[in-house]
C-alpha cells in the first residue's frame, strides 16, 4: 500500500521545483493541485515519481466552447493532471512503436496493441476532496478537517448557507487587445459569489471555510440541533434528482451526476467526483489512446490531501455507483481505486491561504491561472487562464499561438502523429480504415471503448451528458 504523506510531499516538491508563472500569491490567492503518479515495483523496491501535475479550479461556460477543439474546457486540477497524463503516455507510445525504448509499454499478444510492462502502475492524487458527489460530506471535529465545523448559527433573514468555492469558471475579458488571463483583484460582492459558485453567505467573525468549500451551518433550535455537511457547488444534471435544499443533511441528494458551477452561464463539464467514478470503468486513457491498448488504464489508488474528507464519501461517490456495472469488453473491468488520505496539507489550499492573509492584499480569491507539468520531451510546462495559454491577447485567438497544449486539437494531432509513426502494417486493426478523418471518427472507431462507455451509461450513468457531435468534427 502507498504511503500517503510520501505521495503527498512528492507532488507538492514538484510543484515547487517548477518555475514560478501561473503561481497563485501567496496570502492572496489559493488553488488545487493535483497529480498522476507512475509506480515501478523491481524486487522488494517500488520506484515511485510524478509524471504529471496541474493546478487550476475553474471551467468555461458552454457558450464559450469551441468547435475546433482549440479551447481547455475545463481546468480543474484534476482534468489538468489527466489530460498532462495522456501527452506522457503518448510520447511513450511513440517510442514504443518507433523502437526507441519506453519506460511503461510493451508489446502484447494482440497485433498492434500494448500492455504495461509488468510491475508499473498509476496512482492519482489530488490535494483536495475533488467537487461533486465525494464533497457532501458531514460536518465533524474530526482532525481532517482542519477548519472547525461552526456548531450553531442563528438564521439570517436574507443569506443562505451553502456553496463549493473550489470550483468556478472566468469569462474572457473584453478588448480587442486585453490579455485573456487578466484576473480582476477588485470584483463586486455579487461577482465573487458567481466566480465561487456558491450561494450568498454571512459568516460569523471567528469562523473559517474549508478549502474550496462553505461551510453551512446547522440549525440551532431549543430542542434539537440539526447536524450539517459540508456542500458543494456542483449541481444535478437536468433530468434527474434534484436537491431537497433542506437544513442540515437533508441539502443534498447523494450518488448523483453533477455539473460544476459556472460563472453567470452553465458549464457542460461534469464534476471531478463523476469523472474519477467513470475512469475506474473506461480507464483514465480515454477513446484514443484505447486503440493501441490491449488493456484500460486504471489507478490503483486515490489519496486525498489534508482538507475535510470523508473515506465514506468517497467510496460512495467512486466505488458504490459503478460497482454493479457487467458485460464490459475484453480489456475493461470494474477497478476501484483504494483510498488514503495523508496528513499534509497544500500550502496553497484556501484556509492556508486564509491564515497567511493580509489585509491590504484585497480579499482571498482563487488564482485564475491553472499549471500543467509532465513528463515530456518538449513543452513540458503548460499555464492555462480561460481556456487559452496564459497571457495571450484576443488578437491572437483562433490561432496555434492561443492554445493549451493540453486541448482536444492539440492532443488529437499529437495522437495523429502516433498513428503516423506506426508502420502501417503494425498499427492496430482499428485505424487500418481509410474513412477516418476527424476526432469523432476516430474516437467512434474505438470500438472497444465505446462498447465499455455503453454499458457504463446505461447502467450506471443513464443521464451523462453526450457531447454534442458538432464540437468533435475538427481535423
Amino acid at each position: 500500500m502507498a504511503d500517503a504523506d510520501e505521495i503527498a510531499r512528492l507532488c507538492y516538491a514538484r510543484l515547487e521545483a517548477l518555475p514560478r508563472r501561473g503561481r497563485p500569491e501567496a496570502g492572496r490567492e489559493w488553488t488545487l493541485l493535483a497529480a498522476v503518479l507512475q509506480l515501478r515495483r523491481c524486487a522488494a523496491s517500488v520506484k515511485t515519481e510524478v509524471v504529471s501535475l496541474g493546478t487550476g479550479t475553474k471551467c468555461i461556460g458552454q457558450t464559450h466552447m469551441s468547435p475546433n477543439g482549440d479551447v481547455l474546457n475545463d481546468s480543474h486540477a484534476e482534468v489538468i493532471a489527466r489530460r498532462g497524463c495522456i501527452r506522457y503516455l503518448l510520447q511513450q507510445l511513440h517510442g514504443a512503436v518507433s523502437g526507441d525504448d519506453s519506460s511503461v509499454f510493451c508489446p502484447s499478444e494482440e497485433q498492434g496493441k500494448w500492455r504495461l510492462q509488468p510491475g508499473v502502475s498509476f496512482l492519482f492524487f489530488t490535494s483536495h476532496t475533488p467537487c461533486g458527489d465525494a464533497s457532501i460530506i458531514p460536518m465533524t471535529d474530526s482532525p481532517s478537517q482542519p477548519c472547525p465545523p461552526v456548531a450553531s448559527v442563528k438564521s439570517r433573514q436574507g443569506t443562505e448557507a451553502g456553496g463549493d468555492l473550489k470550483r468556478k469558471s472566468e469569462d474572457p475579458s473584453e478588448g480587442p487587445h486585453t490579455k485573456l488571463a487578466r484576473v480582476d483583484k477588485q470584483e463586486t460582492a455579487e461577482t465573487r459569489t458567481e466566480d465561487r459558485g456558491d450561494t450568498k453567505t454571512s459568516f460569523p467573525s471567528n469562523s473559517c471555510k474549508s478549502e474550496g468549500q462553505a461551510q453551512s451551518h446547522a440549525t440551532e433550535t431549543p430542542e434539537e440541533t440539526v447536524p450539517d455537511i459540508h456542500r458543494t457547488g456542483a449541481k444535478c444534471v437536468p433530468g434527474g434528482a434534484a436537491d431537497p435544499l433542506q437544513p442540515g443533511t437533508g441539502y443534498h441528494s447523494t450518488g448523483v451526476l453533477r455539473v460544476k458551477p459556472g460563472r453567470g452561464e452553465p458549464t457542460l463539464s461534469l464534476s471531478c467526483t463523476d469523472k474519477l467514478s467513470r475512469w475506474a470503468v473506461l480507464g483514465f486513457q480515454g477513446a484514443l489512446l484505447s486503440h493501441y491498448l490491449q488493456e484500460a488504464l486504471y489507478f490503483s489508488t486515490v489519496v486525498v490531501g489534508k482538507c475535510p474528507y470523508s473515506k465514506e464519501a468517497m467510496h460512495r461517490a467512486l466505488v458504490t455507483r459503478c460497482s454493479h456495472v457487467t458485460d464490459l469488453p475484453a480489456g475493461f473491468s470494474v477497478s476501484p481505486p483504494g483510498l488514503l488520505q495523508s496528513s499534509l496539507e497544500f500550502r496553497f489550499s484556501q484556509a492556508q491561504t486564509e491564515l497567511q492573509h493580509q489585509a491590504t492584499q484585497g480579499r482571498v480569491s482563487p488564482c485564475g491561472a491553472a499549471i500543467s507539468w509532465c513528463n515530456v520531451t518538449e513543452q513540458p510546462i503548460d499555464v492555462t487562464a480561460n481556456g487559452y495559454k496564459h497571457g495571450v491577447t484576443k488578437k491572437v485567438v483562433g490561432t496555434a499561438k492561443s492554445r493549451s497544449l493540453l486541448c482536444k486539437l492539440e492532443l488529437f494531432h499529437s495522437f495523429l502523429s502516433l498513428v503516423s509513426a506506426t508502420e502501417p502494417s503494425a498499427r492496430p486493426g482499428s485505424l487500418r480504415r481509410t474513412e477516418l478523418q476527424t476526432y469523432w471518427d476516430y474516437k467512434q472507431a474505438s470500438s472497444s471503448y465505446q462498447q465499455a462507455w455503453q454499458q457504463l451509461h446505461s447502467q450506471a450513468f443513464p443521464l451523462w451528458p453526450r457531447s454534442d457531435r458538432n464540437l468533435l468534427l475538427f481535423h
